[in-house]
């Protein structure tokens, strides 16, 4: 007999909380590739820009702890409402910076804010789409990165109008408000969790990825599996934020680009990771998540090897397009496989991850900027491919635990506590 799959349904519900994937994508792919030009307005080093990753981590880190408990205190809608005005509220201050420090606050702001909505959005679908979880988010961080696509796009075209980089970043308040005018409308319950209600509403297991790999018995308490994970989180976030922030360096040192064709050229990566998520999403509820996750780190090495040999603009482009087929798959994969991993706690899973995730985002692009300034893009890039393979290993050892840890006889104890 063929098995069923889970399939995905694309409500009201769905669509609003998608929209702050649209919202962190515009903001990621935008900004990042813009590091360099902020560094040339305001006369930073490598280093220096490469804060900025920094101060989004130290958002996303304070987020971990906010969200959970926001969550639970307030509900789930209010506090996405909240998240859409504190990106509007980061935008403008990052905008209007006219030295690091504000710089530097405004992106503190808008990590808080983007986190918030990321960190509330991804329990919540999982928690709405039940079997076909990790197709809704995966499919999610596609219409992000898809919409993202544009943002390097539209950088390189303001900066070539003369405009700068500004008025492409602008468009993330925009989409902000769109989105808060979208969540106001679902009404409160279910994966839109109340206030007060959260806990009771979270303790409800969420299978993610085919039965094989999440059939963990509600009782026990998330083990090995979420740790490996979690690397593999810190592999993905690395990766995709260290190539965002200087792919657009390495560009320009290895082909002589000019500044504007070099920025777009992240569009190719974008584009990459879009077209993988939406292949990626339906392709989890037949093939084991863990294995394509493996695979996903292997492509992204094989898209370092011929961005990092380009010189030309063009095979630079397509470097840069191979490894966002790698990784596109990376994070979604990666968060699905986590919360598999930690049933009836998606929200403790979700914290866990943001903060393992912002970490990464304030070492990568740090180190990698301040190690070009020392050996130059070129060499620096070199960590890229060694990244990879530790999330390869992480992925690996990681479905292999929750595969075993799903065959283990299931002890359902109705009493158990919550994980704290």
């Amino acid at each position: 007999m063929t098995p069923s799959h889970p399939r995905l349904r694309r409500d009201r519900f769905t669509v609003a909380l998608y929209g702050c994937f649209v919202v962190w994508g515009w903001l990621l792919y935008s900004f990042n590739p813009s590091v360099p030009l902020l560094a040339d307005d305001l006369d930073l080093t490598g280093a220096q820009a490469g804060l900025h990753g920094t101060a989004m981590a130290a958002g996303a880190i304070l987020t971990a702890f906010l969200t959970p408990r926001s969550v639970r205190a307030r509900g789930r809608r209010w506090t996405l409402l909240a998240s859409c005005v504190v990106v509007v509220a980061g935008t403008t201050v990052l905008l209007t910076a006219g030295t690091l420090a504000v710089s530097l606050l405004g992106m503190f702001v808008l990590a808080i804010g983007g986190n918030l909505a990321i960190s509330s959005a991804q329990p919540g679908l999982a928690q709405h789409h039940g079997p076909a979880a990790s197709a809704a988010v995966t499919e999610a961080n596609g219409v992000g990165s898809g919409v993202g696509l544009v943002g390097p796009l539209a950088v390189g075209a303001c900066v070539a109008a003369g405009f700068g980089w500004r008025p492409a970043v602008a468009v993330t308040a925009l989409l902000a408000v769109v989105t808060a005018l979208l969540v106001a409308r679902q009404p409160v319950g279910g994966a839109m969790t109340p206030a007060e209600r959260a806990a009771l509403a979270d303790a409800t297991p969420v299978p993610d990825v085919p039965a094989v790999e999440v059939a963990v018995a509600p009782s026990r308490r998330p083990g090995a599996p979420t740790w490996w994970f979690l690397a593999a989180i810190v592999a993905a976030i690395a990766l995709e934020n260290a190539t965002t922030y200087w792919a657009t360096d390495l560009v320009r040192e290895q082909t002589g680009a000019g500044a504007g064709i070099a920025a777009a050229t992240t569009a190719g990566l974008v584009a990459g990771m879009t077209a993988v998520r939406f292949v990626v999403a339906p392709l989890s509820l037949r093939v084991r998540p863990a294995l394509l996750l493996v695979v996903a780190f292997g492509v992204a090495i094989v898209g370092w090897a011929i961005l990092w040999t380009a010189t030309v603009p063009g095979v630079a482009l397509a470097g840069l397009v191979v490894a966002g087929f790698g990784y596109g798959a990376q994070y979604p994969l990666s968060i699905a496989l986590l919360l598999a991993a930690a049933p009836g706690q998606g929200d403790r899973a979700q914290a866990r991850a943001t903060l393992a995730g912002g970490i990464a985002i304030g070492v990568a692009p740090f180190a990698l900027g301040a190690l070009a300034d020392v050996v130059g893009a070129h060499t620096a890039f070199v960590v890229v491919p060694v990244i990879a393979v530790v999330g390869a290993v992480a992925s690996w050892v990681g479905g292999s635990a929750l595969r075993r840890e799903a065959s283990r006889p299931v002890e359902v104890d109705t009493a158990t506590a919550p994980v704290r």
